[in-house]
């Protein structure tokens, strides 16, 4: 079955450590794989979405790891080049416990730290969707969902490759085919090498995001990118998507559909770990999406695949059973209010 989605960008090892606390304490690490699209790509084919990632890897052991590891999700691998000269990039993950080390984050908190300037998905650029096999994974796709990590690809070595890439997927989207963009902030990737000229990243996201058929932004992203966190305010600063959806963490989410508004509170879930929470609930949405569902019931699933991503250290949590999933979507408003997820388990 080809892929109803194709997610574009890049993807990396993990080092996960076996012990919460400061890095310089953990002793053994795990191995895994992370990054926001093939994360969404991932959450969508365990929701029975057929989804696609497209990338660049390293010829090295990790890259292979990284094939293999998403590709058994059920993935669609077949658009990812390998690069003969780059190394796959790397992230270490911190959690935070209660060692009482200052350099402990702290309970429920994680750092992720990058190794990442000279990999080979650094230098994604338009020329990959030219390539014959992600050509005609885009050709048949009903949505490309992007993010601004992507679009933030080579910036910190001067380069322009991923906000290029972005804007040739918009340029380029097939009739009556979606874009979603996932404003993902990443402060960090955007600072360009002395000499190499200074982009306004606010400016850039903004732009991009503008141009998207469904854009997701979380309050606090927007905040330090635009200076305001109130949804009516960022739905006038980006009146060009048909869906814009604002999170606000643990409170709920605000969701435009033209000039109406939905606002949907988030589920109270015991908190093991944020990171890839947002994906989950990207890819949750974008289900609902592609399913037809009406806005209140995309955002619940959305919610839903947050809360199973929040309750596990890695980045991807599985979604409940379908009678289950169906049961939480149907709830009345006063049900979900009460619920609460924990161990895996929502009640």
């Amino acid at each position: 079955m080809s892929a109803q989605v194709v997610c574009v960008g890049e993807s990396m090892i993990t080092l996960l450590p076996e012990q919460p606390g400061p890095l310089e304490d953990a002793e053994l690490f795990r191995r895994g794989f992370g990054g926001a699209e093939s994360n969404a790509a991932c959450a969508l084919v365990a929701l029975g979405v057929p989804a696609a990632w497209v990338s660049r890897v390293g010829a090295d052991g990790f890259g292979r790891l990284l094939l293999d590891g998403i590709a058994s999700h059920g993935v669609d691998v077949s658009g990812v080049d390998i690069d003969p000269h780059r190394p796959t990039g790397l992230y270490v993950k911190e959690i935070g416990a209660a060692t009482g080390s200052p350099h402990d984050l702290g309970p429920g908190r994680s750092k992720l730290h990058y190794y990442r300037s000279t990999s080979a998905g650094s230098v994604l650029e338009p020329a990959t969707l030219d390539q014959p096999r992600v050509a005609a994974l885009l050709d048949s796709a009903r949505l490309i969902h992007l993010t601004g990590i992507t679009a933030a690809l080579g910036q910190a070595s001067g380069r322009d490759g991923g906000r290029q890439l972005v804007q040739a997927v918009l340029d380029q989207r097939r009739p009556g085919q979606l874009v979603s963009f996932d404003v993902n902030w990443r402060p960090a990737m955007w600072q360009r090498p002395e000499g190499s000229g200074g982009v306004d990243p606010a400016d850039v996201l903004a732009t991009l995001a503008d141009q998207a058929d469904v854009v997701f932004v979380g309050g606090d992203e927007a905040q330090a990118l635009f200076g305001t966190d109130d949804p009516e305010r960022l739905r006038a600063l980006l009146p060009g998507p048909r869906l814009l959806v604002v999170k606000d963490a643990e409170n709920g989410v605000s969701a435009f559909e033209g000039d109406t508004v939905v606002v949907e509170p988030a589920l109270r879930v015991e908190v093991v770990e944020p990171i890839g929470a947002g994906d989950s609930f990207a890819a949750g949405y974008l289900a609902g999406l592609l399913r037809g569902y009406e806005q209140r019931r995309r955002l619940r699933l959305g919610h839903i695949c947050a809360a199973c991503a929040l309750m596990v250290s890695g980045d991807h949590g599985t979604p409940p059973a379908a009678d289950e999933l169906t049961r939480l979507l149907e709830c009345t408003a006063q049900e979900w209010s009460k619920l609460r997820a924990a161990a895996e388990v929502i009640a």
